[in-house]
């Protein structure tokens, strides 16, 4: 039964805000990590865990939160992972050492995983069905705009505070939204505890997921399939996935129900779910690198940066839940958006060692406005044709697909990163040479000007070659960056006539979960 007026209200704004939390904590952390380091004495390749564990254990409990909301309540299972999370972030504030930091992570990534897929199917369920477009266009708030605004709020954070504030900023939130939990979501009714758990559904999802996950996180830095732990992930993140598989199909009470991936609009929503993933979370990954290492922004300035992109994204959100209620086809507005991602790509693509901040400005509006136009509808399409107790296992399955797509565009735009820069290199050098005119004629004119400046002919010269090497390598790093925003781009842009093999509904409707 949907509520109104104030109720629907405050339960919208709790849902929200509690999805808000899992959402910044997915990049919030990044900006800190040179802070947490130093602190706790950790290794460049260590710290990194603090990402990864926490990626690992939200993306293995994503599918199984439609199951533990049905085997718990959804009331019951939602408050829990409130306090889950806001205990973890206390935890994690308080970490003496690098281990247990990565361990209150990991606590922090499974309460996290129980959040956005429970407070999505919540939303749904409050919502009138006529108005379920601008729920779903509310909820997409968070799920766009938390990782876009993660970075800015913490480089604030880190340059005026100590790193532990991005954790203790959650606490006060996180017992906000239990309380509003407590007093304004409806119970439902738990499934018959008679039905036995499917202990190795839960196991071999783990394995699969969990293999898969580390191995993006972690292939890239580790030369991939050069490193004997990853072929071992990879083995058995393939065996765990094919044995997840025939279980989840083959026992009675699945952890998670495949057979949902019989409605075609779902089976297709999952694939543009992760090209969606690939494009929000691989841009954002790139592009601050970007900023710092190359433009030579810092943390906060990028994270600032930013910010425009994401008003736009909730200027937009409320009209695009008001399109999908009169009768806008989801397919278009989905195509204007990646279109519109792919602009973004373009303009980006066109930057140079001489960018500023404000250059940046209308690339990052165009790709704000082209996320609200994509997760909504995409969302919309994917489970248009989920029934009852299918939403709370669509929406789970869905958004694990977008983290992964996410986890899958980091690894492959920075390997293309890594392979590119050799490439670029190669072709960059072979203009270095005394027959090229415009070398010859910038080579002396370096020599020139340092000889103005009271050096040596030879010094000027070994100089002028160090200056010439800079260049170099800066112009490479800027080609690299360059492909990997036409590669960002393009995937969307491919990805166009996939909507279209999706079930057309001229006013398509989300249908809201009943018990």
């Amino acid at each position: 039964m949907a509520e109104t007026g104030f109720k629907k209200w405050a339960i919208t704004i709790t849902v929200i805000t509690a999805s808000l939390l899992e959402l910044i904590d997915t990049t919030i952390v990044n900006v800190a990590m040179p802070q947490i380091q130093g602190n706790l004495g950790a290794t460049l390749e260590d710290i990194a865990w603090v990402v990864t564990g926490y990626a690992v254990a939200n993306v293995i409990v994503l599918p199984m939160s439609g199951w533990l909301g049905g085997r718990f309540g959804r009331k019951t299972y939602f408050m829990a992972s409130i306090i889950l999370f806001t205990v973890s972030s206390f935890l994690c504030g308080n970490a003496a050492n690098f281990d247990e930091l990565v361990l209150f992570r990991i606590l922090q990534g499974l309460a996290g995983g129980g959040l956005l897929s429970t407070a999505q199917s919540i939303l749904l369920e409050t919502w009138p069905r006529e108005q379920v477009g601008t729920a779903t266009a509310l909820f997409g708030l968070g799920a766009v705009v938390g990782p876009t605004l993660g970075p800015t709020i913490g480089g604030y954070i880190t340059d005026n505070y100590s790193w532990p504030w991005i954790f203790y900023v959650n606490i006060p939130v996180g017992i906000m939204a239990a309380f509003a939990t407590y007093f304004f979501v409806k119970p439902t009714p738990k499934e018959p505890k008679g039905n036995p758990i499917d202990w190795w559904g839960i196991g071999l999802l783990a394995v699969a997921v969990g293999c898969l996950q580390t191995l993006l996180e972690k292939g890239e830095s580790e030369d991939w399939f050069e490193t004997t732990y990853i072929v071992v992930l990879a083995v058995a993140a393939v065996i765990g996935g094919l044995l997840f598989v025939w279980r989840e199909l083959t026992t009675e009470h699945p952890i998670v129900n495949l057979n949902i991936l019989r409605h075609r609009s779902f089976a297709i929503g999952m694939f543009t779910s992760f090209v969606l993933g690939f494009g929000l979370y691989g841009s954002m990954f790139v592009f601050p690198i970007f900023c710092q290492n190359l433009l030579g922004f810092t943390a906060q300035q990028s994270g600032m940066i930013l910010l425009p992109g994401g008003l736009f994204t909730i200027v937009m959100m409320p009209f695009v839940g008001k399109m999908l209620q009169r009768g806008v086809p989801a397919q278009f507005m989905a195509t204007v958006g990646m279109l519109l991602f792919f602009i973004f790509s373009w303009m980006l693509s066109n930057s140079t060692l001489v960018s500023g901040t404000g250059d940046f400005f209308w690339p990052l509006a165009i790709r704000g406005v082209g996320m609200a136009l994509l997760f909504v509808p995409l969302t919309t399409l994917a489970i248009q044709d989920l029934q009852g107790k299918e939403i709370g296992q669509g929406t789970g399955l869905n958004n694990m697909s977008r983290q992964l797509g996410g986890s899958f565009g980091i690894a492959a735009l920075t390997t293309l990163i890594h392979v590119r820069q050799g490439m670029h290199r190669n072709n960059l050098l072979v203009n270095i040479n005394e027959y090229n005119t415009a070398f010859v004629n910038r080579f002396n004119g370096l020599v020139q000007n340092f000889v103005s400046k009271g050096y040596t002919l030879l010094d000027a010269k070994t100089a002028a070659y160090k200056a010439i090497e800079g260049m170099v390598t800066r112009q490479t790093v800027l080609l690299t960056y360059t492909d990997a925003y036409w590669v960002a781009g393009l995937i969307m842009l491919f990805s166009i006539p996939l909507l279209y093999l999706q079930k057309f509904k001229k006013n398509a409707n989300v249908p809201t979960d009943v018990h």
